[in-house]
């Protein structure tokens, strides 16, 4: 374990350079599990920019939480950059959890099942889709 110093809150940034910040630093003692970060999309919902995004990051606490830091960013003036913790479950980081991916890249996950595959690609690749043990984000 080591101490973990993270960041928690809001900042702007303004047109001319002026910046909001209201963030506070969260200080604890964890291990790194997994970290991951997925770009947002251009207007078309295709092409991958690096203007937006969201970057995940898996610890597990001195007293065995598990912890995830969301920092929800951008790169546009006037756009917030958000960053938070929130509690999670094993369940959270399995195939129909809100954390699926971060959850893979731990290995914390499981293979998706035959029906659960066959229902992503009916759902012809969306971003999620519903079976009998929940919903799949793909």
């Amino acid at each position: 374990m080591e101490t973990i110093t993270l960041s928690i809150g809001t900042v702007v940034a303004g047109s001319s350079g002026q910046v909001n910040d209201d963030t506070r630093q969260v200080e604890f003692e964890a291990e790194e599990l997994a970290s991951r970060t997925e770009y947002g999309t251009e207007s078309d919902g295709v092409s991958i920019t690096d203007t937006r995004g969201v970057t995940e990051t898996l610890y597990r606490t001195a007293d065995n939480r598990l912890i995830v830091h969301v920092n929800s960013w951008s790169r546009w003036q006037g756009e917030p950059d958000n960053l938070y913790l929130e509690t999670v479950t094993a369940d959270d980081l399995g195939p129909a959890g809100r954390f699926a991916q971060l959850g893979q890249e731990a290995g914390m996950s499981r293979p998706l099942t035959l029906d659960e595959a066959l229902a992503a690609a009916q759902a012809g690749g969306s971003e999620q889709f519903e079976t009998p043990g929940g919903a799949i984000k793909v």
